[in-house]
């Protein structure tokens, strides 16, 4: 047995830091957290200073086994998780449960930013201890979230429906959110009007009406256009003045893991989630020539420091590949804004020199696109500036002045790596103006706008907003976003964001309620404070029992009927049982009309997405016990029920009156599967397993005789219709 024991996150970053380690050692993953707080109990001793009661993971047991039998062999025991708050608390678990098995003097901690072989010998050979302060800070970030939860989720359930959730840090950017849309609903826009030449000197050229009798121009009607139009379109047009400047553009800073999401999500379309999952592959390790290599470095970072020894091999990289001009003439270096970021890198490659498109043949395609972009930002930050000349030229019109803006780029520098940095207003071709010039006027136009709102929020700009806030940190961005939609928050819709009516219920309710707790500033604070305790500046039972103590009082205040009342949407709908008023409630599958005797009355109906009644009662009997047939919209598709359920059980799909074009007998049966979206089977599954999620259509295909056709999506105008059994097409 080797006499030194590692213990890592994951199999992949094992297998990888195997390959730099000895036969002394033994390598073993605890496949992340070991412990945590209980799912079913609070867990948390509120009275002896905010005690914690930690429970092994059940399903980490034989885990567990294997490194307590590993440790008592061991005379070295070495914690290697993530190099951050929560990667710390692993560490500090796993110690809790080898205490009786080896002493604490030697249960080592080791960080690295980068899974090499000079980082990992380097960390062995360096070791230290739990930082107790970065367990701390992760502990009372902990505590904080289940406070909120245990405590608000359940008046949620009271208060709107069952299986709601309250999150500290979600909610506010579910408010940032619905803040948004409301901003959207208020915004009345306002017309404006534009006068725009076509010109031309040589080549042609465009050019906006700026000034008007030397006043800036403010055109609000198409009567204020038309008079100063009318004035304009026989004037003589001449180049009034011409404005040339230089200037020096510096590439971006590396990476971090807001601007990776960002970046990635604006120009490989990913989310933030699929980020995050890519490069923690690229983090741990990627089998190249049968060798696990890492090929970045730690990806949750909010820093923008880049060590001396990677900046130089990329200086030489530059040097070895570039002509002599696009490499920096002094080494560039980005600070970090305060120093609790200063711990970690910037995420970057962990070799300069290993290219995109040298190893694009061991990468899955998302891994090359990912590694790409990281590895072409880290590349621009020690190449030369872009330079970049500006024009601008104004030209007279009667008593108009036009405005007209270009650029151009002199030398491309980091840009030559990194084309991702937009210039204005850049144009190939463009005319040489000179002062008195005379230019022709091609076309004069006058046109419409109208102000518009402010944009939704996509990933992307939902991530910028929540760091310039100083909302979350870097391994709370993606969480946070997959929260909200998994809740049902929110939809994602053209990749922007859409508060849903549930989202926006409970926002309201929770900032109705908890204002002081769930608003940007105080959120931010909480932020620093965690910093704070983490930099050993602040104690954390003591913020814990400031925040606890008004927390209780907001929740002392609530009276749970008054606002259960006011969450229920009141109809003039009688039960058809009971004769009570019946109100519209939130469920697990969204809206449901129900009696308002509850629980003496327990008559409940589905609603539609226009909230019309969805459980329509029929002619037929039930023909288990002559109840009556309704009709109901569930789970998984409309379907027909005894009104007596659950005591009678009797129910039946909902067929379309479709025949199916495999078995030509079974009808064809409308459901629901994820997200909402519609398919259809045949009604004599299993015999017939015909699927499709193409709309049928009770046409004969005229080839081959099949009893239904299917829609096919088309942009054409003509609707188009398929025969899933021969493939015949037809525009309907």
């Amino acid at each position: 047995m080797a006499k030194n024991l590692v213990i890592v996150e994951s199999p992949t970053k094992s297998k990888t830091i195997g390959q730099y380690l000895g036969k002394d050692f033994t390598i073993l993953a605890s496949m992340g957290h070991i412990r945590d707080l209980p799912q079913k109990d609070f867990g948390i001793n509120i009275k002896d200073n905010f005690k914690p009661t930690y429970v092994l993971d059940p399903k980490k047991q034989k885990i567990v086994k294997k490194i307590r039998d590993a440790a008592k062999e061991s005379d070295n025991i070495y914690l290697a998780s993530d190099n951050d708050r929560e990667g710390e608390a692993i560490a500090w678990h796993l110690k809790e449960i080898l205490k009786n098995t080896i002493s604490d003097e030697d249960i080592y901690r080791i960080v690295f930013n980068e899974i090499t072989k000079d980082a990992i010998l380097d960390a062995i050979e360096n070791p230290a201890h739990v930082d107790e302060n970065k367990v701390e800070a992760q502990q009372a970030r902990r505590i904080l979230d289940r406070i909120v939860g245990y405590k608000v989720s359940p008046i949620l359930w009271k208060v709107i429906t069952k299986k709601l959730s309250a999150g500290r840090v979600q909610t506010v950017a579910l408010r940032l959110l619905c803040e948004r849309e409301q901003e959207i609903r208020d915004f009345v826009p306002k017309e404006y009007w534009s006068i725009d030449a076509e010109l031309k000197k040589e080549i042609p050229f465009n050019a906006t009406l700026k000034k008007y009798n030397g006043k800036t121009v403010k055109l609000n009607t198409k009567e204020e256009a038309e008079e100063i139009f009318d004035k304009l379109a026989s004037a003589q047009y001449t180049v009034y003045d011409v404005k040339k400047s230089e200037k020096s553009q510096a590439p971006f800073p590396p990476f971090i893991t807001s601007t990776l999401q960002q970046e990635a999500s604006k120009l490989l379309g990913f989310t933030t989630k699929k980020t995050m999952q890519i490069a923690q592959q690229l983090y741990e390790g990627v089998t190249i020539n049968n060798r696990n290599t890492g090929l970045i470095s730690y990806m949750r970072t909010d820093s923008v420091r880049i060590g001396e020894k990677a900046n130089f091999q990329l200086r030489k990289y530059i040097k070895d590949n570039y002509p002599e001009e696009y490499l920096c003439k002094y080494l560039r270096v980005y600070k970090n804004k305060n120093k609790a970021q200063d711990a970690h890198e910037a995420i970057r490659p962990t070799n300069s020199f290993t290219t995109p498109d040298s190893i694009k043949e061991f990468l899955t395609k998302d891994q090359y696109k990912l590694y790409s972009l990281i590895w072409k930002r880290f590349a621009a930050t020690q190449m030369a500036n872009m330079n970049i000349q500006n024009i601008t030229a104004h030209i007279s019109a009667e008593k108009g002045l036009f405005e007209t803006q270009a650029s151009s780029v002199l030398f491309e520098g980091f840009s030559k790596v990194y084309p991702y940095m937009p210039v204005k207003n850049l144009k190939e071709k463009f005319p040489d103006l000179i002062k008195g010039d005379n230019v022709e006027l091609i076309k004069l136009d006058k046109k419409q706008h109208f102000t518009q709102p402010p944009p939704r929020f996509t990933e992307a700009s939902l991530v910028r907003k929540l760091e310039e806030k100083g909302i979350g940190r870097p391994s709370t961005y993606a969480p946070i976003i997959s929260t909200l939609l998994l809740r049902k928050y929110v939809e994602l819709k053209k990749k922007v964001f859409y508060p849903t009516e549930l989202g926006e219920t409970v926002e309201k309710f929770l900032i109705e309620k908890f204002e002081d707790f769930f608003n940007v500033k105080f959120t931010a604070d909480m932020e620093s404070k965690l910093d704070d305790i983490e930099n050993g500046e602040r104690n954390w039972i003591e913020i814990l029992e400031h925040y606890y103590d008004d927390f209780i009082k907001s929740i002392d205040s609530i009276d749970i009927s008054k606002e259960k009342k006011k969450y229920e949407q009141k109809t003039d709908i009688l039960c058809d049982k009971c004769g009570s008023p019946m109100v519209i409630k939130f469920g697990k599958y969204g809206k449901f009309l129900a009696c308002s005797a509850f629980p003496k009355c327990k008559n409940v109906k589905s609603l539609d997405e226009n909230e019309k009644i969805v459980d329509e009662t029929t002619d037929e009997k039930c023909p288990k016990c002559g109840g009556k047939i309704l009709f109901k919209n569930g789970r998984y598709g409309k379907f027909f029920a005894c009104e007596n359920y659950p005591t009678c059980k009797y129910t039946r799909p909902y067929t379309i009156g479709v025949k199916c074009p495999e078995c030509k007998d079974g009808d064809l049966i409308e459901r629901k599967g994820k997200k909402n979206k519609l398919y259809y089977t045949c009604s004599k599954y299993p015999d017939c397993k015909f699927t499709t999620n193409k709309k049928p259509v009770a046409i004969s295909c005229p080839d081959c005789g099949a009893p239904s056709m299917f829609e096919k999506s088309s942009r054409k105008k003509v609707k188009i219709l398929v025969c899933e059994k021969c493939g015949k097409e037809i525009a309907q």
